[in-house]
């Protein structure tokens, strides 16, 4: 395949599932080859493990520029989980080690919010929700960042999995207990799930991964408000609500523009499908009357690749931001 101006370019999506990488023509960065990892990249006391990133990194792009005839590489975006907190040491080690290993002079360092952002919504202000097991709303209006949650399950990601599937326990085990606002319904997919109820704790409290057991509940709560438990109905209405407070919070108003902001929704959550989503959709519609509702154009890897390729064609319209986009204006040296 013939290379147009801007030359090769790679993405990369760093999470909990392992490590992704593709590679396009940043003249027309829609993907082209891709790789992956399923391991993990590891995070320690200093934070995400740039050494660990960089051996599962680089044989996937010399792979992968084998595969399609070779060439160098014009820019990188990485985006991952993590990268604003725990992201010192990439952005310390990464942009000399990929210069050496790779000749790579174009370097962008990304939140895992902001390549979701980039692949939902590309270069256009809105806000972005991200769903899963957590939730976190990022915004721009092409000038500066707007985060609204995303604080983990201890602390926040309100509406999100980890989020619906506690409150669905919570109610499963107020009808055991035969409290107010308990679902014998909800205790019983509980118990099909988990077993007895008095032994949930001794099952979740030592659990490492608590936020994802909790969240592997949600679509229980959802086929229980689909079946016509009020109850979970009202846990879903709740989290609709929440998620779109997030969204509002981040969005930014944006008066020129006469058809408003975009907001994008992304993530596994919406697989729970019209239970949830049917309140979401009238909560947008109170909460940001000035928004439109848009469905995500691509993926958080499809974002990495979307902001590498504006990098090495100087057209990224994204804010640099020192943790959540960092991508010097001068290529490395």
């Amino acid at each position: 395949m013939t290379v147009r101006r801007g030359g090769w370019v790679l993405g990369v999506d760093s999470g909990g599932s392992g490590l992704r990488a593709a590679l396009a023509d940043a003249a027309d960065p829609g993907r082209l080859e891709t790789a992956e990892s399923h391991e993990p990249v590891r995070t320690g006391s200093g934070g995400i493990d740039a050494q660990h990133l960089l051996d599962q990194l680089l044989p996937m792009a010399r792979a992968l520029l084998e595969r399609t005839g070779g060439g160098s590489l014009s820019a990188v975006a990485i985006g991952a989980a993590g990268m604003a907190t725990l992201g010192g040491a990439l952005r310390a080690e990464l942009p000399a080690a990929l210069d050496r290993s790779l000749g790579v002079r174009r370097l962008a360092l990304a939140a895992d919010a902001v390549t979701a952002y980039a692949g939902a919504l590309g270069q256009r202000p809105g806000a972005v929700v991200a769903a899963g097991t957590g939730m976190i709303a990022m915004g721009t209006d092409l000038r500066a960042w707007h985060r609204a949650d995303g604080w983990g399950h201890l602390l926040g990601d309100c509406g999100g999995g980890a989020w619906i599937g506690r409150a669905g326990l919570e109610a499963a085990l107020r009808a055991h207990d035969g409290r107010r606002g308990g679902s014998s319904a909800l205790l019983t997919r509980m118990e099909s799930v988990f077993g007895p109820a008095q032994e949930l704790p001794g099952q979740l409290y030592p659990r490492s991964d608590r936020p994802a057991v909790l969240a592997s509940f949600a679509p229980e709560v959802a086929e229980c408000a689909a079946a016509g438990d009020e109850v979970s109905a009202g846990i879903l209405a709740t989290a609709a609500q929440h998620i779109a407070e997030a969204a509002a919070a981040a969005c930014p108003p944006v008066p020129e523009d006469p058809q408003g902001s975009q907001v994008a929704l992304t993530g596994g959550l919406l697989k729970l499908g019209e239970p949830l989503l049917t309140p979401l959709r009238a909560e947008l519609a109170g909460q940001l009357p000035h928004a439109r509702l848009v469905s995500a154009a691509g993926d958080p890897l499809s974002g990495a690749v979307l902001l590498a390729a504006a990098l090495a064609t100087d057209s990224l319209l994204l804010p640099r931001h020192p943790t959540l986009l960092h991508a010097p204006t001068e290529p490395h040296r």
